[in-house]
């Protein structure tokens, strides 16, 4: 707990000594008023400006969340919380997200979250987010990915100080099926850097549904760059060692987008075919695999068969891990269901891997045995090591 606590003061003493140290000399910063600041944010951070939420804390209890800011919010005889849910209240008075919200949040007066998906289904950006012990690989190795793919991106460190958003950013408003494939297709690429990227990941974009969910307003994201958080080196962009840039507006005002053009080239023009997991039947609702040759695999590898099939993770190259884990998972149709009838999808995973990672292996059920050969097979690997039959020893016939 108290390493977690030294980290965090040393990002907030990082960020402080690298904005005191070049703020000044920044022309960027020189130039821009905190007005002209407050346009340029509200230019790429851009969702949903009929609606906004704010985050609020409990002093009684220390509970914490964000709720969509109205201004008949407790106001007596009018609003009915939590009897009634804001969107079906008849007296909501959401706020927009205009400037003066935009201006609040950099200074300080309140803590705003984005709606990123718009009515129509589009959206301006996209963020993934990561929040788990593994946070700074996994989103080292999705910046990884954009670099890779020619994305342009951004890092942010969250609130918490313990997990990061990345960003990406269009340069005029695209269909969210479109920009979450893009994610999907990243994470992809990334999950072959760094294997043990969890598939909960597809479910931590935001916008988090291809469509607009009825009587709601899709999921949010907290907006970076919070006057309290920032003083904490929270909430704040890093570079790709996880630290905080100098500064932040020169950075902002030098970030590129991706064009509707750019995206289609790199995801098409149709929605992903997962979609049709909504009718396929159990047994075709498997994720498709890759089958080019990839390079460095081992002529043979060891099979660990216990209550799972084990590999060393260190004798493979990673981008036959991720197959090997695709391989494992399988389209959730509860998803697409849920989804195809304009329902939220919140706490349903678009994924459901059975592959495992842990003390260096990765494992698969031992019905995958047959499709395992086969995967190892197209990559020459065949026939593998002699097959290890693991076997776990009861305390009670150990100590007998």
């Amino acid at each position: 707990m108290r390493l977690s606590e030294l980290e965090k003061e040393k990002l907030a003493l990082l960020s402080r000594r690298n904005e005191l140290q070049r703020a000044a000399q920044s022309p960027t910063s020189m130039q821009l008023t905190p007005n002209q600041k407050a346009e340029l944010f509200r230019g790429l951070f851009h969702g949903r400006q009929d609606v906004y939420a704010v985050r609020w804390e409990s002093s009684s209890n220390g509970r914490s969340g964000y709720a969509v800011a109205c201004a008949n919010e407790w106001v007596q005889g009018i609003c009915q919380k939590p009897r009634i849910k804001c969107g079906e209240c008849p007296h909501k008075k959401f706020k927009p997200l205009d400037f003066r919200a935009v201006y609040d949040h950099l200074s300080g007066k309140h803590v705003a979250g984005l709606y990123p998906l718009l009515p129509d289904s589009s959206c301006y950006l996209l963020a993934v987010d990561f929040d788990k012990e593994d946070w700074r690989a996994d989103v080292r190795a999705l910046a990884q990915a954009c670099r890779d793919e020619g994305v342009p991106y951004l890092v942010e460190i969250s609130r918490s100080g313990a997990g990061a958003h990345l960003w990406v950013f269009f340069s005029d408003a695209v269909p969210a099926w479109s920009a979450r494939a893009l994610g999907f297709k990243l994470l992809d690429k990334a999950m072959e850097r760094h294997p043990g990227l969890s598939f909960d990941s597809y479910d931590r974009l935001f916008p988090n549904q291809d469509t607009m969910p009825d009587g709601g307003f899709g999921n949010l994201i907290a907006l970076p760059l919070q006057h309290e958080a920032r003083s904490r080196g929270c909430t704040v962009f890093v570079d790709d060692k996880l630290t905080p840039y100098p500064d932040q507006w020169a950075l902002l005002s030098q970030q590129k987008t991706v064009s509707l053009a750019q995206l289609r080239d790199m995801v098409g023009n149709e929605p992903d075919s997962d979609a049709i997991a909504e009718v396929a039947l159990p047994w075709e609702q498997a994720l498709p695999v890759d089958t080019g040759i990839i390079s460095g695999c081992p002529e043979s590898i060891t099979l660990t068969l216990a209550n799972h099939i084990y590999m060393k993770l260190s004798d493979i190259p990673g981008t036959l891990a991720a197959r090997i884990k695709r391989m494992a998972s399988f389209a959730n149709p509860v998803f697409f269901k849920t989804q195809a009838l304009r329902f939220s999808t919140h706490g349903i995973p678009r994924y459901i891997s059975c592959a495992r990672i842990e003390q260096g292996y990765i494992s698969v059920p031992r019905g995958c045995f047959d499709d395992l050969q086969a995967l190892l097979h197209e990559q020459g690997i065949w026939p593998p090591k002699n097959h290890v039959y693991g076997r776990r020893t009861r305390s009670s016939q150990s100590q007998g």
